[in-house]
């Protein structure tokens, strides 16, 4: 039986055997499902013993454990080293789900669950290829397993587990499928990441909430302070005005922006499709190359004084606001960080303290696109789908690539296999069955071509 024909027998088994994991809810940002992640990660390792891996681990760090697995009995052929996470995000708001989010329910030829799509359905197809290729003595490659559970905490510790275990883990590639397709039908190779730094800001001023009789006009507003210090950091056309923030951009190249347009990404559909009278961004670049390849600065959140039913005459003593910035090659995140906070201490108001907290960090990543591992990942999907792929970058960050390409020394190869529409991080999560099918075929494809490289 060929490959093709084991990935249609089993169908029925492996989307049961996907519902199990899915019905585990490891949600890494929430202490009290410490014990889900635990289960998830034994789940895991029981699934790669079951796929024929060997040496399988479940390895410490100092949060959630990776779970390891490896297969090396071609000595002449490459390693793939294959990456994904097996922690998700919050449900929340839980009214907005149909259906429960760790409760998997098949409609619509798609499955919805928390996980779906990020990232347990796609870190599941690469598991199930390999179970296929050793059930069908098929497996051209070597491969390696990297499955963390910390992802979507920004992944604060694999950067050291990744450091500290550099030769269980070396390899000639590293393949993963967190990224998403162009649109249904339409596969995409991502080959280039923006990067990321977070920050809060923190407006502290009178000792407590003041009565607005007693005190207005006498003292400085946090709030306030807090709004004018903000709307110092961009112009009106939304370019970011921290000073050297642009200084080490590196430019868009006339063949990349071509490439974008070529893409044929209509920036009306995009209006309609976010329900928004108007795009809106730096002057010059389209909301293709500014969601890609330019770097951004975003208020995610600010709060501070009274917002609940009815009136409160009051002063508030503090206001607090998020931020995080986009970053673009060759953007560093810390550098970046120093400016701002430079700026801050420049232009925040009189009569207020400030302080700034520092988040989550990660370098942006590019890859070249004529890079024989990209080459064999377009010839994967070109035969799956039918179609060339297109060659993409993509506006969020998954800092770890930067860290695996960089520590480990080895191209990557980002296949996804969602849709942007998929709702993950969202309430009703889900992921269309036909890009699973179509994705096992891709990744076994993948591995082949792998194989005469």
């Amino acid at each position: 039986m060929n490959v093709e024909s084991f990935f249609v027998n089993q169908r029925s088994r492996y989307l049961e055997e996907l519902k199990e994991f899915l019905r585990i809810p490891s949600i890494s940002a929430l202490t009290d499902h410490k014990e889900d992640m635990n289960t998830a990660a034994e789940w895991l390792a029981e699934s790669l013993k079951t796929a024929g891996l060997k040496n399988v681990q479940i390895l410490p760090t100092k949060g959630h454990s990776v779970v390891y697995g490896e297969w090396l009995e071609n000595p002449s052929k490459p390693t793939v080293l294959i990456y994904g996470h097996y922690d998700v995000q919050p449900v929340d708001p839980l009214n907005l789900w149909q259906t429960p989010p760790f409760e998997p329910d098949i409609r619509d030829n798609k499955i919805y669950a928390r996980g779906a799509t990020d990232d347990k359905g796609q870190v599941f197809m690469y598991i199930k290829v390999i179970e296929a290729l050793l059930s069908t003595n098929s497996l051209p490659i070597n491969v390696k397993f990297c499955i963390e559970g910390e992802e979507e905490i920004g992944s604060p510790n694999l950067e050291e587990f990744v450091e500290q275990h550099k030769e269980l883990l070396s390899a000639d590639v590293l393949a993963l499928s967190d990224t998403t397709l162009l649109e249904k039908g339409k596969p995409a190779i991502c080959y280039g990441l923006r990067g990321l730094c977070g920050l809060q800001i923190d407006l502290t001023g009178p000792n407590s909430d003041l009565h607005s009789g007693l005190y207005g006009g006498a003292v400085q507003n946090p709030i306030h302070a807090l709004v004018e210090l903000l709307s110092t950091m961009h112009d009106s056309q939304g370019k970011v005005t921290i000073d050297g923030f642009y200084d080490q951009v590196q430019p868009l190249l006339d063949e990349e922006r071509q490439a974008f347009n070529e893409l044929g990404q209509s920036e009306e559909q995009l209006k309609e499709q976010l329900g928004v009278p108007e795009l809106f961004g730096e002057n010059g670049y389209s909301a293709l190359e500014r969601t890609w390849a330019r770097p951004t600065l975003e208020v995610n959140g600010i709060w501070g004084g009274f917002s609940g039913e009815g009136t409160k005459t009051i002063i508030p003593a503090e206001a607090h606001a998020k931020i995080t910035c986009r970053l673009v090659p060759d953007q560093e995140p810390e550098a970046i960080l120093e400016l701002i906070e430079k700026h801050v201490t420049k232009h925040t108001p009189p009569g207020v303290w400030v302080g700034v907290t520092r988040f989550d960090k990660g370098r942006p990543f590019v890859s070249p696109i004529n890079h024989p591992t990209i080459q064999a990942a377009a010839k994967a999907y070109k035969k799956a789908y039918g179609v060339e792929p297109a060659f993409t970058r993509m506006g969020g960050s998954i800092p770890i690539v930067e860290s695996f390409g960089r520590l480990l020394s080895i191209p990557v190869a980002m296949m996804g296999f969602g849709l942007s529409d998929e709702n993950f991080h969202a309430p009703n999560e889900h992921f269309h069955l036909e890009n699973f099918d179509k994705g096992l075929l891709t990744i076994s494809y993948f591995f082949e071509e792998m194989s005469n490289l």
